[in-house]
């Protein structure tokens, strides 16, 4: 398998780098700092094609495949991982189901707007009470008429308070498990819909995140996506390629904190030369630069089977579950290296540890993800 990038491959990447290093590395403290939506950086993402990165053009993407997708996340979070997590949910959560789901009446409305970063979207599956156990949920869904009248709650929402656009899931039935479970395009504003309070984060701080509320919200029957009691399938398949797109955040926060620490070693000194020369820290350096790249290469190969339509659902738990540990444990290094320095905002160290610790936890725990690459091991082995 050949992981060396092509020409417009490379040329992406470097596109993405210069953005990261000239608007988003700079900012990101402050937007962190003043829990900022980052606007301008949503607004030049859009510009140069990364809200809608897989998407045919024809739709309003950029066309590109799912590697380039990866080669842009890790570039954007390694700016700013805020900005990465907003990036993510709008083309892995939002625009990749619509693209693959939605009916030809409703891609003008729900797709390419999304996909051209003119408006933002969001996913609505997690609710207060079921976390890992989505097919738990206790949102309703009740036909009434041409419409469904929804009622619930919904938890953790990404992107909340500046989306335009929510794909929401719902069951017609809280006896019936995951097939009685729908998925419907709900606009902001819709009459019964509401949002909570802003969640006051560890980390990610620059993205909005809080709950959803539904109370007898009448959302129109031509606004379900896919089709009745699909919903469970459509929200399994989006988090196997949007976990692909969390190794990716993962990773550019690793490297944010690699380089910090690289970079600081080589100007601090301690016993009249530089820390890097001291063997302590040139070894963890070594095995933060290695932890990297072979979470990277997981990465990347996880993309290239979505890329070919080969099944990709191990690969990209498997992506994801090292990615996540690799960052907490290179930012947890990283720290290390600064020694107290490192535990003061001042330096960015501290931040890129708390953005860490979420790759952990959303689009399936790491203990989800070893429930799903567990399975598919023993599947393979029975086979």
């Amino acid at each position: 398998m050949d992981f060396t990038l092509n020409e417009e491959e490379q040329m992406f990447k470097d596109t993405c780098a210069s953005l990261a290093d000239d608007l988003l590395a700079p900012n990101a403290g402050a937007w962190d700092r003043g829990h900022i939506f980052p606007a301008e950086a949503v607004a030049q993402m859009a510009e140069i094609g990364l809200m809608g990165v897989a998407i045919p053009d024809s739709e309003g993407g950029t066309g590109a495949n799912a590697l380039s997708y990866v080669i842009a996340m890790e570039e954007i979070s390694r700016g700013c991982a805020s900005c990465g997590v907003i990036m993510s949910v709008n083309n892995s959560l939002y625009c990749d189901p619509v693209n693959r789901y939605a009916s030809a009446e409703q891609r003008g409305e729900w797709l390419a707007p999304y996909a051209s970063g003119e408006k933002l979207g969001a996913f609505a599956l997690t609710e207060p009470g079921n976390g890992s156990d989505a097919a738990a949920m206790r949102t309703t869904a009740r036909r009434d008429g041409d419409d469904y009248i929804l009622n619930g709650t919904k938890a953790w929402i990404t992107n909340a308070y500046e989306a335009d656009g929510f794909i929401v899931f719902a069951t017609t039935d809280r006896d019936a498990g995951s097939s009685a479970v729908s998925a419907f395009l709900v606009p902001k504003g819709s009459d019964g819909f509401s949002l909570g309070k802003k969640e006051d984060k560890l980390g990610i701080r620059a993205s909005s995140t809080a709950q959803l509320f539904f109370e007898n919200c009448r959302v129109p029957a031509a606004n379900m996506l896919g089709a009745p009691g699909e919903g469970f399938g459509v929200a399994m398949s989006t988090l196997d390629g949007g976990r692909i797109g969390i190794a990716a955040q993962a990773l550019g926060i690793a490297e944010a904190a690699f380089r910090a620490a690289r970079d600081y070693s080589l100007e601090r000194k301690t016993f009249g030369k530089p820390i890097a020369e001291h063997q302590a820290i040139a070894f963890k350096l070594a095995d933060m630069a290695t932890r990297i790249e072979a979470a990277r290469l997981l990465t990347h190969q996880a993309a290239q089977q979505k890329d070919a339509k080969l099944d990709y659902g191990k690969l990209s738990a498997m992506a994801k579950l090292a990615a996540a540990e690799t960052a907490m444990w290179v930012t947890t290094q990283a720290i290390q290296v600064f020694g107290g320095n490192g535990y003061v905002t001042e330096y960015p160290v501290e931040r890129h540890f708390r953005d860490a610790k979420i790759t952990e936890i959303y689009e399936g725990t790491s203990e989800v993800q070893r429930i799903v690459i567990g399975r598919a091991v023993l599947k393979e082995a029975l086979q």
